[in-house]
C-alpha cells in the first residue's frame, strides 16, 4: 500500500477537524478518495455525506475500519478509550492519530494492533488546503495525504511532535488579543463595527507579510518598527521579558501535560 494513491479514507470522530479534512479533500473537485465517516458526530457526518459524492456515513466504527485503507482517529482525548474499545484493526491498515496528548504507544495498546500509527496535527485551514500538517513519524501515504491539504512537515521524534502540538494551543490567545484591541478602541469612542473592521485589516496585512519566507520572524518584527516609534513602545512596554517568560512557562506546562 505504501506509496500508492489513497483510495479509501475513514474518519472516526467527525468534529471540526474531521469535517475540515473532508472539505479539503473535496475542495478542488476531480478524483478524490472515498471517505467513510463514523456515526460519532452524526449531524456533521450526515451533512458532509449530503454535500459530497463518495462520502458515506457508516453504521459503526468497526465498519469505518473495515472499509478504509487509512483511518483518521479524531475523537476527543478523554473519549478515546470508550470510542475505540473492542475495535479490530488489521495490520494492513494505516492509522492516523490526530488526538492531542495521546501517544503512539498508548493508542497501540488501546487498539492492540501492529498497524502503522502516525500522529498528525491537521488544523481547520486544511479545508482550504492552506495548513501545514506535522506528522510523526514520516509515512509516504500519510505525508502524501497531507501534502494535498496544504503540506506535510514530518518529524521523527515524538517529543518534538509534542512541542509542535503545544504551539497550536496559542491560536485562540491570538484571537483574544485582537478582541482586546477592539474592546480598547470602543472604550475610546470608536464604533464597534469600525474597530472590528480596522483591527481585522491590520492583522490580515500582517498575515500576508508572513508569506515572505526570506525574512525570519524576528527580522519581520524589526522591519515593521521605527526606533523609538509607536510599535517599539508597545512591544517593549507590554511584551517585556517577564511576559515572554510567562508565555514560555505556560507552553512548558502544556507540553508537560501533552507528554
Amino acid at each position: 500500500m505504501e506509496g500508492d494513491p489513497v483510495l479509501r479514507i475513514g474518519i472516526i470522530g467527525v468534529g471540526e477537524i474531521g469535517k475540515a479534512v473532508v472539505e479539503g479533500l473535496r475542495s478542488e473537485g476531480g478524483a478524490s478518495p472515498e471517505v467513510f465517516l463514523s456515526p460519532r458526530g452524526a449531524r456533521t457526518a450526515a451533512e458532509l455525506s449530503a454535500r459530497f459524492e463518495g462520502v458515506q456515513v457508516c453504521g459503526a466504527n468497526q465498519e469505518v475500519l473495515d472499509r478504509s485503507e487509512v483511518v483518521i482517529i479524531a475523537v476527543r482525548r478523554q473519549d478515546h478509550h470508550e470510542a475505540l474499545a473492542g475495535l479490530k484493526v488489521h495490520d494492513d491498515k494505516i492509522v492516523v492519530n490526530v488526538m492531542a496528548g495521546v501517544a503512539t504507544d498508548n493508542l497501540r495498546r488501546t487498539l492492540a494492533t501492529g498497524a502503522p500509527i502516525v500522529r498528525a496535527i491537521p488544523l481547520p485551514a486544511v479545508r482550504e488546503r492552506r495548513s501545514v500538517t506535522v506528522t510523526c513519524p514520516s509515512h509516504p501515504v500519510v505525508d502524501t495525504l497531507f501534502e494535498q491539504l496544504g503540506g506535510a512537515l514530518p518529524v521523527a521524534d515524538e517529543d518534538v511532535f509534542n512541542a509542535f502540538s503545544a504551539l497550536t494551543g496559542t491560536l485562540t490567545t491570538h484571537y483574544a488579543y485582537l478582541a482586546t484591541l477592539t474592546s480598547w478602541a470602543t472604550g475610546h469612542g470608536i464604533a464597534p463595527d469600525a474597530a472590528d473592521r480596522y483591527v481585522r485589516g491590520l492583522f490580515e496585512n500582517v498575515g500576508r507579510s508572513l508569506n515572505d519566507k526570506t525574512r525570519p520572524l524576528h527580522q519581520l518584527a524589526a522591519d515593521h518598527e521605527t526606533p523609538k516609534g509607536n510599535n517599539e513602545r508597545i512591544r517593549t512596554a507590554w511584551f517585556d521579558a517577564a511576559n515572554a517568560a510567562a508565555l514560555k512557562e505556560a507552553l512548558d506546562g502544556l507540553l508537560s501535560d501533552l507528554k
